[in-house]
């Protein structure tokens, strides 16, 4: 049985990104919320043309730290499980979740193990976006068996950032 990481990661705008794009990003998403159903449309198509735009913008170290250190740590989690690990973005940054499992299912996964740095509850991501993710992922590919490994035990959770605080002196 084949099994493969999905790291699901926020995702962050490229520092680079020409800055009246982005802000026209930003923008849009509140308008397409209260816009009425005619202008609604034109609205999203603009949104989709930026998101599409910024997901696509080539990264670096350089101009994108978060998607630098997403790298660092599907590497670290490669090293350490001993797996396969593709990385997916809820925003900003390529590929999407529902790329990130296209892929997963590419790479004749049988089993995707869906997991995310998010660690505590309450964040739309890791309670929404996410999950909802997984779902169409699961009507994409029915044969693939896909888990979310969320959430974590905040005991565990509590440990962790303890043992950080230890080694910092």
């Amino acid at each position: 049985m084949k099994k493969i990481i999905l790291l699901a990661m926020h995702g962050a705008p490229p520092r680079d990104f020409p800055a009246r794009e982005m802000a026209e990003l930003f923008s849009l998403h509140p308008r397409i919320e209260h816009a009425p159903e005619p202008e609604r449309a034109g609205l999203e198509q603009r949104y989709a043309e930026l998101d599409a735009r910024m997901r696509a913008w080539p990264r670096t170290a350089e101009n994108d730290p978060f998607w630098a250190g997403t790298q660092e740590l599907a590497d670290q989690l490669r090293r350490v499980t001993g797996l396969e690990v593709v990385a997916g973005f809820n925003e900003f940054c390529a590929p999407t979740l529902d790329e990130a499992f296209d892929q997963a299912a590419a790479l004749a996964a049988d089993e995707v193990i869906v997991v995310t740095p998010m660690m505590t509850r309450g964040g739309e991501h890791s309670e929404s976006d996410i999950p909802a993710a997984v779902r169409a992922a699961q009507e994409r590919h029915p044969a693939l068996s896909i888990r979310y490994v969320w959430p974590f035990d905040m005991s565990e959770v509590a440990q962790f950032l303890a043992a950080q605080i230890r080694r910092s002196g």
